[in-house]
């Protein structure tokens, strides 16, 4: 494998009715390192998936994984390949054993080398105890677990993780957290996730790529993304809706205030080169231009702050648009 795991070059991909789900998508993912794409519900990062694992080809553009070409070699992509796709993989009417021994014999596994490699997994993943249960009787964090597990059992090179923590409850979570990152740490895993919590690619990645709309409109480190962002973020509760233009009047002739949003008519957001220094200020202000506050806060800048940055709408909103629209 070459020193790129994975290279990807003006994918883009028109569904029927003319949905552009990916319009020029681009990034390159080094050998050995944890890569997030990052971006909210139906901006295009399950569609970039299926093109790298050839489970869809672009209608343009072209990448490799492993060093081949996912459109001439598919076939040799996906034995270089480990997948665990948004929804369950697992047989819920077999056990643990023999979900994970059958996706080995999938890829020409056999005899002892193939029952020393299940074994090892299960170890792995704390699923030995639980291992001749049928997997319907797994908890959700057991099941994906076991999904990831039955990704590894032919020792990819490359392990893609479509949103493996959704629906997981905070401790199986922060379980899938730390297996991802001893993977890559202590196994050299390459591992490509998407994810749609900023703040599962601020710990894990370290690189990643902000989707929206079909675009890539960020990349970098987590910390070089940020450190983009002078100052620190100031988030303002209103207490009622603005619908005329005061809050804005309000704070236009404030110098420290800049990158000003206002979400829904309730919540205000800006940025400050001092925050703390700032709050008095942008409250005297609005107070004088009649509006009322319920609640401030002062942070420093979050993935959150890059993606309202470089698309001019907060992830949640983002995120809750996309579900309305499905």
């Amino acid at each position: 494998m070459t020193d790129k795991a994975i290279v990807a070059q003006g994918l883009v991909k028109t569904y029927p009715k003319g949905v552009r789900a990916l319009d020029g998508v681009g990034f390159e993912v080094a050998a050995g390192s944890v890569f997030g794409l990052v971006g909210p519900n139906g901006a295009g990062k399950s569609t970039t998936v299926k093109i790298l694992t050839t489970l869809s080809r672009p209608d343009e553009g072209q990448a490799t994984v492993a060093g081949i070409d996912v459109l001439k070699r598919p076939d040799r992509v996906r034995g270089a390949i480990g997948c665990v796709a948004q929804k369950s993989g697992v047989d819920v009417q077999a056990t643990g054993r023999e979900n994970m021994m059958l996706q080995g014999r999938l890829y020409g596994m056999a005899g002892r080398s193939l029952e020393e490699r299940v074994d090892t997994l299960l170890a792995r993943f704390g699923l030995t105890a639980a291992a001749r249960r049928v997997t319907r009787t797994y908890s959700g964090g057991m099941q994906r677990k076991l999904d990831v597990a039955m990704g590894l059992v032919h020792r990819p090179e490359v392990l893609f993780l479509d949103e493996p923590t959704t629906g997981l409850d905070p401790e199986a979570r922060a379980d899938m957290w730390t297996e991802i990152e001893r993977l890559s740490s202590e196994e050299g895993l390459t591992i490509l996730l998407t994810t749609h919590y900023l703040e599962e690619a601020d710990r894990l990645a370290g690189q990643l790529a902000i989707v929206d709309e079909g675009k890539v409109v960020a990349q970098g480190s987590p910390d070089e993304l940020k450190s983009e962002l002078r100052g620190d973020a100031v988030h303002v509760e209103l207490g009622e809706t603005e619908t005329d233009g005061r809050v804005a009047a309000a704070l236009a002739q404030i110098t420290e205030v800049h990158d000003v949003v206002v979400d829904e008519g309730r919540l205000l957001h800006a940025r400050a080169d001092n925050g703390a220094r700032a709050v008095p200020v942008v409250l005297q202000a609005l107070e004088a231009h009649g509006v009322s506050v319920a609640s401030v806060t002062v942070a420093r800048p979050s993935l959150d702050d890059v993606y309202l940055m470089h698309t001019g709408r907060r992830f949640e909103q983002a995120d809750k648009a996309a579900e309305v629209t499905r």
